[in-house]
């Protein structure tokens, strides 16, 4: 075996671990996701408002758009987003540059993946039209559910990373 090849073996030994942390973070973030949304369509059914502390309260909310409720009914270009997001972060493998990079990678993947997946399985109007679970209301933001918490936190993260590579 020539020393290239060991090296190359090396090289990608690290990028394989760093791709399976990124899964499982994604996996961690759909299943999460999907819990917490199958709960709060069953315990926040009718209308119910579950008060917690402050301005935070659960709420049943149905989003056919995207953020802030932008583009509404565009659920087919947003799931054909979703799915080119997820394909990008999970196999571009110069993202992820360590371990922590590659879970906040796969955050963001999982989080695109639980709300493809409201978009998937609860389409009554046809391909990716279905609405997006939302139940986590401050009141003074949009109303919003774990899979977003990955993207936005995963997105920070990854910024982070890229911040304290570039020093």
């Amino acid at each position: 075996m020539s020393a290239a090849s060991t090296r190359e073996r090396r090289a990608a030994r690290p990028a394989n671990r760093h791709g399976a942390a990124a899964l499982i973070a994604a996996a961690a973030v759909v299943t999460l996701d999907q819990l917490t949304k199958w709960w709060a369509l069953e315990a926040l059914a009718d209308d119910r408002v579950i008060d917690l502390v402050w301005t935070l309260r659960l709420r049943l909310v149905f989003n056919t758009g995207a953020a802030f409720s932008s583009f509404e009914g565009l659920g087919p270009l947003l799931g054909v987003a979703a799915v080119a997001v997820v394909a990008v972060l999970l196999l571009n493998r110069r993202l992820v540059s360590g371990r922590w990079s590659a879970v906040a990678t796969g955050s963001i993947a999982g989080g695109a993946l639980g709300n493809l997946a409201d978009r998937i399985f609860r389409a009554d109007d046809g391909f990716l039209s279905g609405a997006v679970v939302d139940f986590i209301d401050v009141q003074w933001w949009p109303v919003w559910n774990v899979a977003d918490m990955g993207v936005v936190l995963g997105g920070a993260a990854v910024v982070w990373a890229a911040y304290r590579r570039d020093r």
